[in-house]
């Protein structure tokens, strides 16, 4: 899989600049000529800064064509931008070492080139590079520069300097983030939590201040589930059970903070609202961690709590939820071999076909989104789902390109079958025509003998010269225009040529990658199984263990 994705990117990094040479055409028709003042610069700045919000750097990329030094830095930085998003990263790299000498744009073009950097290995390098974008950036600029100042100190394991620098953030996400990593840090170098509960809790405080809210609300929950499993441990149970409950239900951590919400509260012998807990988070999708947990907890609740028939129906509900699961999970593997992953995780998931293949309506949420989710949890699904995804777009991208040449072709042909046609038939004979009223009028300037009429005819005969010669001239010009036309036509035609042998190299490699990602799929399809093998291994256990309870305490009765 490994040679796969290097050729895959090897190939597709090719055609992203194929591709900005067909978008460098065609710009809304026409292809962008730089103006020579700071307005249209301004405008075909900002035109390509929403090209890039937009999801299109390679609209941008065509808009900002001929953007060179002497160029407007604004036009140059949004073509930078537009290179790295198509993965143009060689080509994008100087244009953004030019940015960082420049005036308007250093301390993004430093974070640039120390991302750049660090993702080489170049840590000496990226340091230096992040160094100088703290110091010259502004707002999520500078941020973003410390956090991975930080992120770098805590890979060095120097968790002392990564706090130092920490320190020095304004609070925000960023801020929030680097302060969970470091708390990651202290727990696994301490075996007392108060240090990492401390880095979390000043995290918490750091998120509050994050201006967008959908962000810090996913962090936050992602905070305070580790910070209440942290507690938990220490035997902290109240602090832990203050912790998990202020976890919002709509959260992606929701079903692991009810599963520890009622360990907390069994570890306190409050098996009764425990049990609440794991009955509400039984009702995710077993995808999502600590659901597997909650079925079992449910009956190792009523056990605890003296209720040995309640226990064992619990086991066994427990137990068939998870064969249901298996088969399942076996479609969805089913699915994947027939459909593609593609499809069957990506695509479907987006709709609100009611006969999917995980449609449940015993959940509170779509368990396909659950496992999609779950999935795109590992790097390497990342990875593969971003490949697909790109090799999709640039189809689309191509078949519309592909779409607007044909008709500017068909236009093109259309305007040439108008010339000459009647029309040169028609100019020919007018100039037929004045050559022979030319020649009658100077006869008749000739044969007479009242001088004003032959001055009048001569005039008449010039008129007709000048007329002749017009036409003549108008010939020439449109057998240019017509040369020009049929020249456009067949760029139009090595256009769509080079289109169409484009789309047939992308369609090989979405075919290579939609492949690759199957096997991504499948072996996580594989271990979702697996997990709930032994999720089933432990629930037999479970039910083993109370059927052996109640016959020893059934022979004990029979004893007496």
């Amino acid at each position: 899989m490994n040679a796969d994705v290097r050729m895959g990117r090897s190939a597709a990094r090719h055609l992203r600049f194929a591709l900005a040479a067909v978008g460098a055409l065609t710009v809304c028709g026409q292809s962008v000529a730089f103006a020579g003042n700071a307005t249209e610069h301004s405008r075909i700045a900002a035109l390509a800064q929403f090209d890039l919000a937009a999801g299109q750097p390679r609209l941008a990329l065509a808009r900002t064509e001929g953007a060179q030094g002497a160029q407007s830095e604004s036009v140059a930085w949004q073509r930078a931008r537009a290179l790295m998003e198509t993965g143009q990263v060689a080509r994008a790299r100087d244009l953004i070492e030019r940015q960082r000498q420049g005036q308007t744009h250093r301390g993004d073009a430093a974070l640039v080139l120390g991302r750049i950097a660090n993702t080489e290995g170049n840590t000496a390098g990226a340091s230096r590079y992040f160094d100088t974008a703290a110091r010259l950036g502004f707002g999520e600029t500078r941020q973003q520069a410390l956090y991975e100042l930080a992120a770098l100190k805590l890979e060095a394991d120097d968790p002392d300097a990564a706090g130092q620098l920490l320190a020095t953030m304004e609070p925000g996400y960023w801020a929030a983030l680097g302060y969970m990593n470091l708390a990651g840090v202290y727990s696994t170098r301490d075996l007392n939590a108060a240090r990492p509960l401390v880095a979390l809790r000043v995290a918490l405080a750091m998120s509050e201040q994050d201006a967008i809210g959908d962000r810090s609300a996913s962090l936050r929950s992602q905070l305070l589930v580790r910070a209440g499993y942290l507690s938990y441990l220490q035997e902290d149970h109240e602090k832990a059970i203050g912790f998990f409950e202020q976890v919002p239900v709509d959260s992606y951590h929701t079903p692991r903070a009810l599963y520890l919400h009622g360990l907390a509260l069994a570890a306190r012998d409050n098996h009764r609202a425990a049990m609440q807990s794991w009955h509400r988070a039984r009702k995710y999708p077993l995808a999502y961690p600590g659901v597997e947990d909650a079925w079992l907890g449910m009956g190792r609740g009523y056990d605890l709590s003296g209720y040995l028939g309640q226990a064992g129906e619990a086991y066994l509900a427990a137990n068939a939820s998870y064969e249901s699961e298996r088969v399942t999970l076996k479609k969805l593997a089913d699915r994947i071999n027939d459909e593609g992953a593609w499809k069957a995780l990506i695509v479907d998931a987006r709709g609100d076909d009611a006969q999917w293949f995980l449609a449940d309506s015993r959940t509170l949420t779509q368990p396909r989104m659950a496992y999609l989710l779950q999935f795109m949890e590992g790097n390497a699904a990342q990875e593969a789902v971003s490949r697909v995804s790109e090799l999709v777009d640039l189809e689309l991208y191509l078949a519309e390109k592909h779409q607007h040449l044909n008709v500017w072709k068909t236009s093109l042909r259309e305007r040439l079958a108008t010339a000459p046609g009647s029309a040169g038939t028609s100019r020919a004979g007018l100039a037929d025509r004045a050559e022979t009223l030319r020649a009658q009028i100077q006869t008749l300037a000739q044969r007479q003998g009242d001088r004003s009429v032959r001055d009048e005819l001569s005039n008449t005969a010039e008129t007709l010269s000048a007329v002749e010669t017009a036409l003549t001239s108008l010939e020439r010009r449109l057998a240019k225009r017509d040369a020009r036309l049929a020249a456009l036509v067949r760029r139009a035609d090595a256009a769509l040529t080079n289109v169409q042998s484009l789309r047939s190299q992308v369609a090989k490699l979405q075919e290579r990658a939609e492949s690759s990602l199957d096997r991504v799929a499948l072996a996580f399809v594989k271990d979702q199984d697996k997990r709930m093998a032994f999720a089933l291994d432990k629930t037999e256990q479970q039910i083993a263990h109370l059927y052996e309870y109640l016959a020893l305490e059934t022979l004990e009765r029979g004893g007496r």
